[in-house]
């Protein structure tokens, strides 16, 4: 059977409204992201919600999914990102985050890690002027002031693109007629990034339109100093439903979700009212969802002036090794503190 997925780069095209125009033809805006994501496998959808999105796109349902076409993944060496939410090649991912939450680190480490690979960082600077984004556009392969100029450069260059621009395009409309434009002279080696600054992207119903990645920084791991503060329920791909992600990733990511989502449970109650409310029946699911969060910490080589900690960077088999043993309890005698920032295992 063809695997089957939606077309979310169509969607963004023909619809740029699409919350509003969702919410008045009685779709839900957290299914449509969803389903963009791959949170619903589209093969459960109704029927009635691919043809009131077809509607919108003023397409047929056909034209809204894809068929066979495989996505790829393409391999950050970050342990939370690859785990949870892989970067879509050629697809549209969203930071949703507060300001002070870390998203302009994880930018900075990206571009860092990019330098010197088969892919190039074009950074399309916001329409106003943000102070916080010094020390970072440095990083960018090419920082450009205008989407005219953006689509100079990205029609320019040949190979990989890793293209990271601000909110305020999305609210213009400037994305999508530059998005209509590449699309127009056939360039499609483009993988998009979407930040916002302000953090009101955290507030809406379908962060930035439909989007194949989403990377929703936590608070609460932000506020303990766990970076990158990656939240391992509500970040999402659209690369998870089997996309291009192997039986053995999939079903680890599912059983680390499954600890993850009982520990913080646990850890609420362990807040509150301390350890010794937990019932010795659960002691070791919060034990080991303690060890499973911190071994998601990892030293980003931009930090390492501030931290002191040498970066590191680890492969996507050796992060599934390393979450498997941890699942196991082959790493129940190490100590949080000695997984805390650590690479691999």
């Amino acid at each position: 059977m063809d695997e089957i997925r939606l077309n979310v780069a169509l969607l963004r095209r023909k619809v740029p409204n699409l919350t509003t125009a969702a919410k008045s033809i009685g779709i839900r805006p957290a299914t449509v992201s969803n389903l963009c994501t791959g949170k619903i496998d589209l093969g459960k959808a109704e029927v009635k919600t691919l043809v009131g999105l077809a509607t919108l796109a003023n397409c047929t349902v056909d034209e809204l999914i894809i068929r066979g076409e495989k996505l790829k993944m393409i391999e950050t060496q970050i342990k939370a990102l690859d785990f949870f939410a892989p970067l879509v090649k050629g697809g549209t991912t969203g930071l949703v985050a507060r300001p002070g939450m870390g998203q302009l680190v994880i930018l900075a480490e990206l571009m860092h890690r990019f330098k010197g690979s088969d892919y190039t960082t074009v950074f399309l600077l916001p329409t106003t002027e943000h102070s916080e984004l010094e020390g970072t556009t440095e990083l960018a392969d090419f920082v450009v002031i205008s989407v005219d100029e953006a689509f100079a450069k990205l029609a320019e260059l040949s190979g990989n693109i890793i293209f990271i621009t601000d909110k305020s395009y999305i609210v213009s409309g400037e994305l999508l007629d530059l998005q209509e434009k590449l699309v127009a002279e056939r360039i499609y080696n483009i993988t998009t990034i979407l930040l916002d600054l302000s953090g009101e992207v955290v507030d809406e119903d379908m962060p930035y339109g439909p989007l194949e990645t989403v990377w929703q920084l936590d608070a609460d791991l932000a506020t303990r100093h766990l970076y990158p503060a990656i939240h391992p329920i509500y970040s999402t791909s659209s690369i998870i439903e089997g996309v291009d992600l192997d039986e053995r990733h999939f079903h680890l990511r599912q059983r680390a979700q499954k600890l993850l989502r009982r520990y913080r449970e646990l850890r609420s109650i362990v807040v509150v009212h301390g350890i010794n409310k937990i019932p010795d029946t659960e002691m070791e699911t919060y034990e080991k969802g303690e060890r499973l969060e911190a071994y998601f910490s990892q030293p980003f080589f931009v930090a390492e002036a501030f931290t002191g900690q040498e970066g590191k960077a680890v492969s996507m088999s050796q992060t599934l090794a390393d979450v498997e043993s941890i699942l196991e309890g082959k790493m129940d005698r190490m100590s949080v503190k000695e997984l805390t920032y650590k690479g691999s295992l």
